[in-house]
């Protein structure tokens, strides 16, 4: 593969990322495999993808990703109050807790506990990272381009390691 390649819609990229938010590590490829990923396909979220291109291997970037970019803006409509009695007793209902449940239509959605009194739990729906500006270095340790699978699938396919 040739070294003037960059990164373009249509091509796997692995990278190497750290993510901060509010000055604290969220998240890091450091000490795993690279993240891998189809250039273009909407695996990672947008404001990270559109600042990659043109990126070639060995490079590295800062990219802040605002919230509309990232995980969306914190919705209010999103916090919910539930009477503590609806909740089965071997719930722990302590602050940070998450818990699995299903919407009106059976979809599973994840909510976290943010509150707790002597009647109501609050729950929040929000994705825990919604609202947040998003701070990642980034490294391209690969590129190459996809295969017609991947590019089918909208995915790349991880072949060598087979977890």
């Amino acid at each position: 593969m040739s070294n003037l390649m960059k990164v373009q819609d249509g091509c796997v990229v692995s990278m190497d990322y750290t993510l901060h938010v509010d000055g604290e590590l969220v998240d890091t490829s450091s000490g795993r495999a690279p993240l891998e990923f189809l250039q273009g396909a909407g695996n990672i979220i947008p404001g990270l993808e559109d600042e990659l291109y043109e990126m070639a291997v060995g490079e590295s970037k800062k990219v802040v990703v605002a919230p509309v970019d990232g995980y969306g803006e914190f919705d209010s409509e999103a916090v919910v109050e539930v009477p503590r009695e609806e909740f089965p007793p071997e719930i722990p209902l302590e602050v940070g807790v998450e818990l699995q449940v299903t919407d009106e239509s059976g979809n599973p959605m994840l909510a976290r506990i943010t509150a707790v009194t002597d009647d109501l739990v609050v729950l929040d729906f929000n994705h825990p990272l919604a609202g947040k500006e998003l701070h990642f270095d980034v490294k391209i340790v690969g590129l190459r381009d996809a295969t017609d699978e991947e590019m089918e699938h909208g995915h790349a396919h991880d072949e060598e390691h087979h977890h």
